[in-house]
């Protein structure tokens, strides 16, 4: 018979980030320990977590483990048996060791040989016997971005138990009744107010409101029908989904109320909805007002205000500009809203009263003029001050807008886009509200009488910041600013980059303060979109990039920090393309191009025509074919080099298949490289794919190691220029099946 299991931690407030990610490991855990411990479930583990508990459910367990049977080694069966057939006393005394006769051993291969084996049968436990265990290795499954301390251990041998917060309750029953569990609190820690926490049949509602009696007092439950109705009879809306229709549609009445609507823009960018959604248990929605002068101040400080600094909704009108109010969701039943408007207009006006201070302060004085207090300002300790980077990218936006985006008429515009990135690092606005940090500077800019080209470049340059092809900032969001923006973008990460990791602060798996991961990962976006995003195809390569940089930064010896940078870079390239649905194979085949440094939007090109080519019928047949063309070329040389010892004699080459092969290649090898050139990869695919038929006839008509060097050499060399040339577009033998 099977039953239900319902399992809920108790805790103190989560914070918001953690809740889903934790209501997921905890379905996963627990369903893995289920498995691992035999208790099969034929339905997924369902999960829930609200501010002050994580909850599953499984609807059904079976009442028992699933027997097993458990084989175990016994001696070799050349040592088992004697000549004449019969037991030895080595066979005789396993055997009796488990209780058996030696007949009723069985045989079992082994790479050394065949072993004598006893399969004992374990009968399975009973469920309730079994979950206390399940219950405690999914605890210590459970990983936080911070542990806590909490004078709490677990009887299971592994002594202390960490938690994200102090666990309060446990409900865990199966088939309606509980299923002990102890978590034990440290000798020091115990008092009248702290005791161990033993599982049970109740919960704990709404901490602050009650249909009756004393808030957050205990509930007893049966099931889990049982325990979401009693939950929401006590003002703990559960479910995820169900809280976050709720707070949706009060918000869209509201606004109605207001005449406006919801500010969706700014909402859905700062991901405000799936912040407040999990920090309340029982949403409900309150509106309030601000005096109508504050939208003098520019939108982005009020609704940085709002949204970052209060999570408040702030509401436009039918036009799509900021009105004088705001919603807020609150954690309790709204029975006097109006208190509660009044109390969050108090702070929300306390706060924009700082703001307008400090807009009108910093805009006493040009942007400008702020520079020289960037001096005062440390980069790193190694690297020097933020006015030292400025000028850094100052020159290196000249240079990328001139010469690698090959707009000259933008580099002025761009050298004093990059000098005045960062001078709103010092300004009383952004060390208030540093979310503002760029977008400040390019209204300051802006407000100074700046050209679009310039203030837009410092107002979008700290982004992308993501890889995903629709990161911001897009196209019609940069306007005339496009190519001026990209290189200051550019400019940027790549000094930061360069310049920490000739500081020794290369990211590790574990540690990343400086977000140089982060950095790497908007760098590579925009060499990738960059004619999305600017309307120039320019292949931008990295090396030069990182070079300059390097130089700008006076690195004495750079070969090895281009070489670690560009290596970086490719490892980053890799992960965009993985988060953009490319195969690993594909990466692999596209970035082991050759005759370039990196490139990423060649690398790009490549990908899309080789997951355009690979889905013709005889793709893979190619793939095998020069596989076999790259892995004899290596008697000459491993990798495509700009020169080899000797060249290939066409006069030497006798056999028809070799003679046709090399008069193929001669036809196409122009063509090829035209379109490798021109970035026309589709067509240098497909124009190489032709060669098939001549190279398949090759490897069956003609032996290419023969005795003869001079002939050897010539076929060898046939090999050599026909995988430099294909690997002018990609390494697709690495598209060959493994076996092959």
């Amino acid at each position: 018979m099977e039953r239900e299991l319902l399992l809920e931690i108790g805790c103190e407030e989560l914070p918001a980030s953690w809740l889903v990610p934790l209501a997921r490991q905890l379905g996963e855990r627990l369903g893995a320990r289920l498995t691992e411990f035999r208790l099969s479930a034929d339905v997924p583990v369902e999960a829930h977590a609200t501010p002050r508990r994580l909850a599953a459910v499984v609807p059904r367990i079976a009442e028992r483990q699933s027997d097993k049977d458990e084989t175990i080694g016994g001696p070799p069966v050349a040592a088992a048996f004697g000549a004449d057939g019969g037991p030895t006393p080595a066979a005789e005394g396993f055997a009796r060791k488990h209780g058996v006769t030696v007949a009723d051993l069985t045989r079992l291969d082994t790479p050394k040989g065949p072993y004598l084996a006893f399969v004992k049968k374990l009968r399975g436990r009973t469920a309730v016997d079994v979950l206390p265990d399940v219950l405690g290795a999914t605890l210590r499954d459970l990983t936080f971005p911070k542990q806590m301390r909490w004078d709490a251990w677990l009887d299971d041998g592994r002594g202390e138990f960490t938690f994200g917060r102090p666990i309060r309750w446990l409900l865990f029953l199966y088939g309606g009744r509980v299923v002990p569990f102890t978590i034990r609190r440290t000798p020091q820690a115990q008092s009248p107010n702290v005791q161990d926490i033993r599982s049970g049949a109740i919960t704990y509602g709404h901490r602050f409101l009650s249909v009756s009696g004393r808030p957050g007092r205990a509930v007893k439950v049966r099931s889990f029908s049982d325990y979401k109705a009693r939950l929401a009879e006590h003002f703990v809306v559960l479910d995820r989904a169900d809280r976050q229709g709720r707070i949706e549609r009060d918000l869209e009445n509201h606004a109605r109320r207001l005449g406006g609507r919801l500010n969706q823009a700014a909402i859905g960018r700062t991901g405000l909805l799936q912040d407040v959604v999990d920090l309340v248990e029982y949403p409900a929605v309150v509106a309030g007002t601000f005096t109508p002068d504050f939208l003098t101040l520019p939108e982005e400080v009020l609704t940085t205000t709002m949204i970052h600094h209060q999570h408040f909704f702030p509401v436009v009108d039918d036009a799509g500009r900021l009105m004088p109010a705001f919603l807020a969701v609150t954690n309790i039943e709204v029975d006097s809203a109006r208190k509660i408007a009044v109390n969050a207009e108090r702070v929300l006006v306390a706060r924009l009263r700082d703001a307008r201070f400090f807009w009108d302060a910093d805009r006493r004085v040009p942007l400008g003029d702020w520079l020289e207090r960037l001096n005062t300002l440390l980069f790193h300790k190694s690297l020097g001050s933020y006015r030292a980077k400025a000028e850094r990218i100052a020159d290196l936006a000249e240079w990328i807008a001139g010469e690698a985006l090959r707009r000259p008429d933008d580099a002025a515009a761009a050298r004093t886009a990059g000098r005045l990135a960062k001078a709103d690092l010092t300004t009383d606005m952004v060390r208030e509200f540093t979310e503002l940090q760029g977008t400040m500077g390019g209204i300051y800019a802006r407000e100074d009488g700046q050209p679009e080209q310039v203030w837009k470049a410092i107002y979008w340059h700290y982004l992308p910041v993501g890889v995903e092809a629709a990161a911001p900032p897009s196209r019609e969001q940069l306007g005339a600013a496009a190519t001026t923006w990209a290189a200051v973008s550019v400019a940027d990460k790549v000094d930061t980059v360069t310049a920490f990791f000739s500081a020794g602060e290369r990211p590790t798996g574990t540690r990343d303060p400086f977000g140089v991961r982060r950095q790497m990962h908007g760098l590579v976006k925009v060499l990738v979109d960059v004619p999305e995003l600017t309307g120039v195809r320019a292949a931008i390569d990295v090396v030069p990039l990182v070079e300059r940089a390097a130089a700008r930064l006076g690195v004495a010896d750079p070969a090895p920090l281009v070489s670690e940078v560009t290596a970086f870079a490719a490892e980053r390239l890799r992960h965009l393309f993985g988060q953009r649905g490319f195969r690993p194979d594909e990466i692999e085949a596209a970035l082991g191009a050759t005759g370039e440094g990196l490139v990423p939007l060649a690398a790009r090109g490549r990908l899309e025509a080789l997951r355009s080519s690979r889905s013709a019928r005889d793709f893979e047949a190619l793939a095998v074919l020069f596989k076999r063309v790259t892995n004899i070329a290596r008697e000459v040389s491993p990798q495509p080099r700009a020169s080899y010892p000797y060249a290939l004699d066409p006069a030497l080459l006798r056999e028809p298949a070799e003679q046709a092969l090399h008069a193929e290649f001669t036809a196409r090898a122009p063509g090829i490289r035209d379109a490798v050139a021109g970035g026309d990869y589709r067509r240098a695919m497909s124009e190489a794919s032709a060669l098939r038929p001549a190279v398949d006839r090759f490897f069956t008509d003609v032996f290419v190691m023969v005795d003869d060097p001079a002939l050897r050499a010539a076929r060898l060399m046939l090999m050599v220029q026909l995988r430099d040339l294909v690997m002018s577009i990609a390494d697709i033998s690495q598209l060959a099946p493994a076996a092959s």
